[in-house]
């Protein structure tokens, strides 16, 4: 027969508490923040000390569970009937344990299924930051399963099944959310149930039969490589336009009503071009040239911008990735100089040695050291001592948060389509496509681009990273061997 009690324990004496005898015995009373007055018995400790003695508000249950042995567990129950009514519970529930009639998975399963989802959900995310994940994604995953708690009326573990999820994935589907983000959706429900599964929280994984959809039939965010050409135009159209921003000139529209013709609302700036951004540059430097701080800072942003896209299309990094390295992370000695990517900053959690072209880590080094150059500058000014080298925490680069920004108001000024024929689309993540198509157009082995990508799988470089477009289809058919039909007098002499 289980036992029923509430545990006992000792305190400070509370500041302001007045000691006195009551019945042979020393209390202390004290009044709480709230102004209740509270009473305890006080108490000698070993070590000379007061202290005062209090009882816990919530009822322990005490009892033998299924494999015979004593147990406590905490009832969170202030009334001690229902305390009682609790204890029935376990103890009828340790009953078919021993009997054989309920597994001790089963057991455990039944004792987590009356906490809410938000408590499981607490749990799963301490347990996810024990591992050393990603912030971002713990806060995405627990975002996901709590709105398919609300949408799906999962209030509990119990109530989790595969039939309203399926329902749901459908009703999202029809509204337009693509089969990657439904993906998505089952993944961190389907990691949650498992992650319950391993902690007795539930006996099975009740959407491991959920199907995934298929992104290849689904995929209305495609992107699309660009090409050198592209490239190019892009590289100097980030070089110039912080600067060519100040050269734009002014058209003049006509003049309708009552509106003066120098009014600010009847003339607008003349788009940048690729044909126009040159003549822009020359304006800006001129109207200029009597502030050539404020001209070596926007020349300053150009570069930086133009050597943001270069070291994305020439390392494959995403735009996280190479934000979070530092001038620590780089190792010019050596044959081959690299960046080495931390795997706190890696998207799955590894790490990587990234090399650098020999071109992109000249840029590199001039940047640092143009840096460099510009710390001491500012170290004198200000009479502070001449620093020997850059911090190891410095950024490599600047990138922008508003880089996807940026990008599209490049493209635009460099005649490139932010889509193309096909509605693919060009995107800061292009820049990664780009690199893993140029890889592939080169010739370079499949295995060593997916090495290069830091893919865990060959398909994903070969038929996401891969645009077909830039590839020479032809060009590897014609180097097929020659299989002309040979004539009658060819045929004779085979024969012969």
């Amino acid at each position: 027969m289980g036992m029923l009690y509430r545990k006992q324990y000792t305190m400070p004496i509370p500041p302001g508490a007045t000691v006195t005898e009551r019945d042979g015995k020393r209390v202390a009373r004290w009044r709480l923040r709230n102004g209740q007055l509270r009473t305890a018995v006080v108490v000698d400790c070993q070590d000379g000390r007061i202290r005062v003695r209090g009882q816990s508000r919530f009822y322990m249950a005490r009892f033998r569970d299924g494999n015979g042995e004593i147990v406590e567990v905490a009832t969170e129950c202030k009334d001690k009937i229902a305390a009682r009514a609790v204890l029935t519970k376990l103890e009828r529930q340790a009953e078919l344990i021993r009997a054989g009639v309920m597994t001790e998975a089963e057991g455990d399963a039944a004792g987590h299924a009356s906490l809410s989802l938000s408590q499981h959900l607490d749990a799963y995310e301490r347990h996810l930051t024990a591992k050393s994940g990603s912030p971002r994604r713990i806060t995405m995953l627990r975002r996901r399963i709590e709105r398919l708690g609300r949408e799906c009326r999962f209030s509990k573990l119990n109530k989790m099944a595969a039939g309203p999820f399926e329902s749901w994935l459908v009703a999202q589907a029809e509204a337009g959310m693509s089969a990657a983000t439904r993906n998505g959706y089952r993944e961190s429900a389907v990691c949650f149930a498992n992650w319950c599964r391993r902690t007795h929280r539930l006996t099975r994984n009740p959407f491991a039969d959920v199907p995934r959809a298929d992104q290849n039939v689904d995929r209305p965010h495609q992107r699309r490589a660009l090409t050198e050409v592209e490239m190019m135009c892009l590289l100097k159209v980030a070089r110039l336009r912080p600067l060519a921003e100040y050269g734009r000139q002014v058209i003049h529209s006509e003049s309708g009503g009552k509106r003066s013709p120098r009014s600010r609302a009847t003339w607008r700036r003349e788009p940048l071009t690729f044909e126009n951004i040159d003549d822009a540059v020359e304006r800006a430097r001129e109207a200029l040239k009597d502030n050539p701080v404020f001209l070596g800072q926007l020349e300053r942003t150009g570069r930086e911008r133009a050597l943001v896209y270069k070291t994305l299309v020439l390392t494959g990094l995403r735009k996280g990735e190479l934000a979070s390295l530092t001038v620590g992370q780089l190792e010019f000695d050596g044959p081959v100089a690299y960046a080495v990517l931390d795997p706190a900053h890696e998207k799955n959690r590894k790490g990587a040695s990234i090399p650098l072209r020999a071109d992109l880590a000249a840029e590199l080094s001039s940047r640092l050291t143009e840096q460099l150059d510009e710390a001491r500058e500012e170290a004198r000014k200000n009479g502070k001592a001449i620093p020997a080298r850059l911090p190891a925490s410095t950024p490599l680069i600047y990138v922008p948060s508003g880089l996807a920004r940026i990008l599209n108001r490049d493209l635009a000024a460099a005649d490139i389509p932010k889509r193309d024929e096909r509605n693919r689309v060009v995107d800061v993540h292009a820049m990664r496509v780009t690199f893993g198509t140029h890889l592939c157009a080169a010739g370079v082995p499949l295995r060593t681009a997916q090495a290069a990508m830091r893919h865990s799988k060959p398909e994903l470089t070969a038929n996401i990273y891969t645009d077909p477009k830039l590839l020479d289809v032809a060009g590897a058919i014609n180097a097929l061997p020659s299989l002309a039909c040979p004539t009658d007098a060819d045929a004779s002499a085979v024969g012969a």
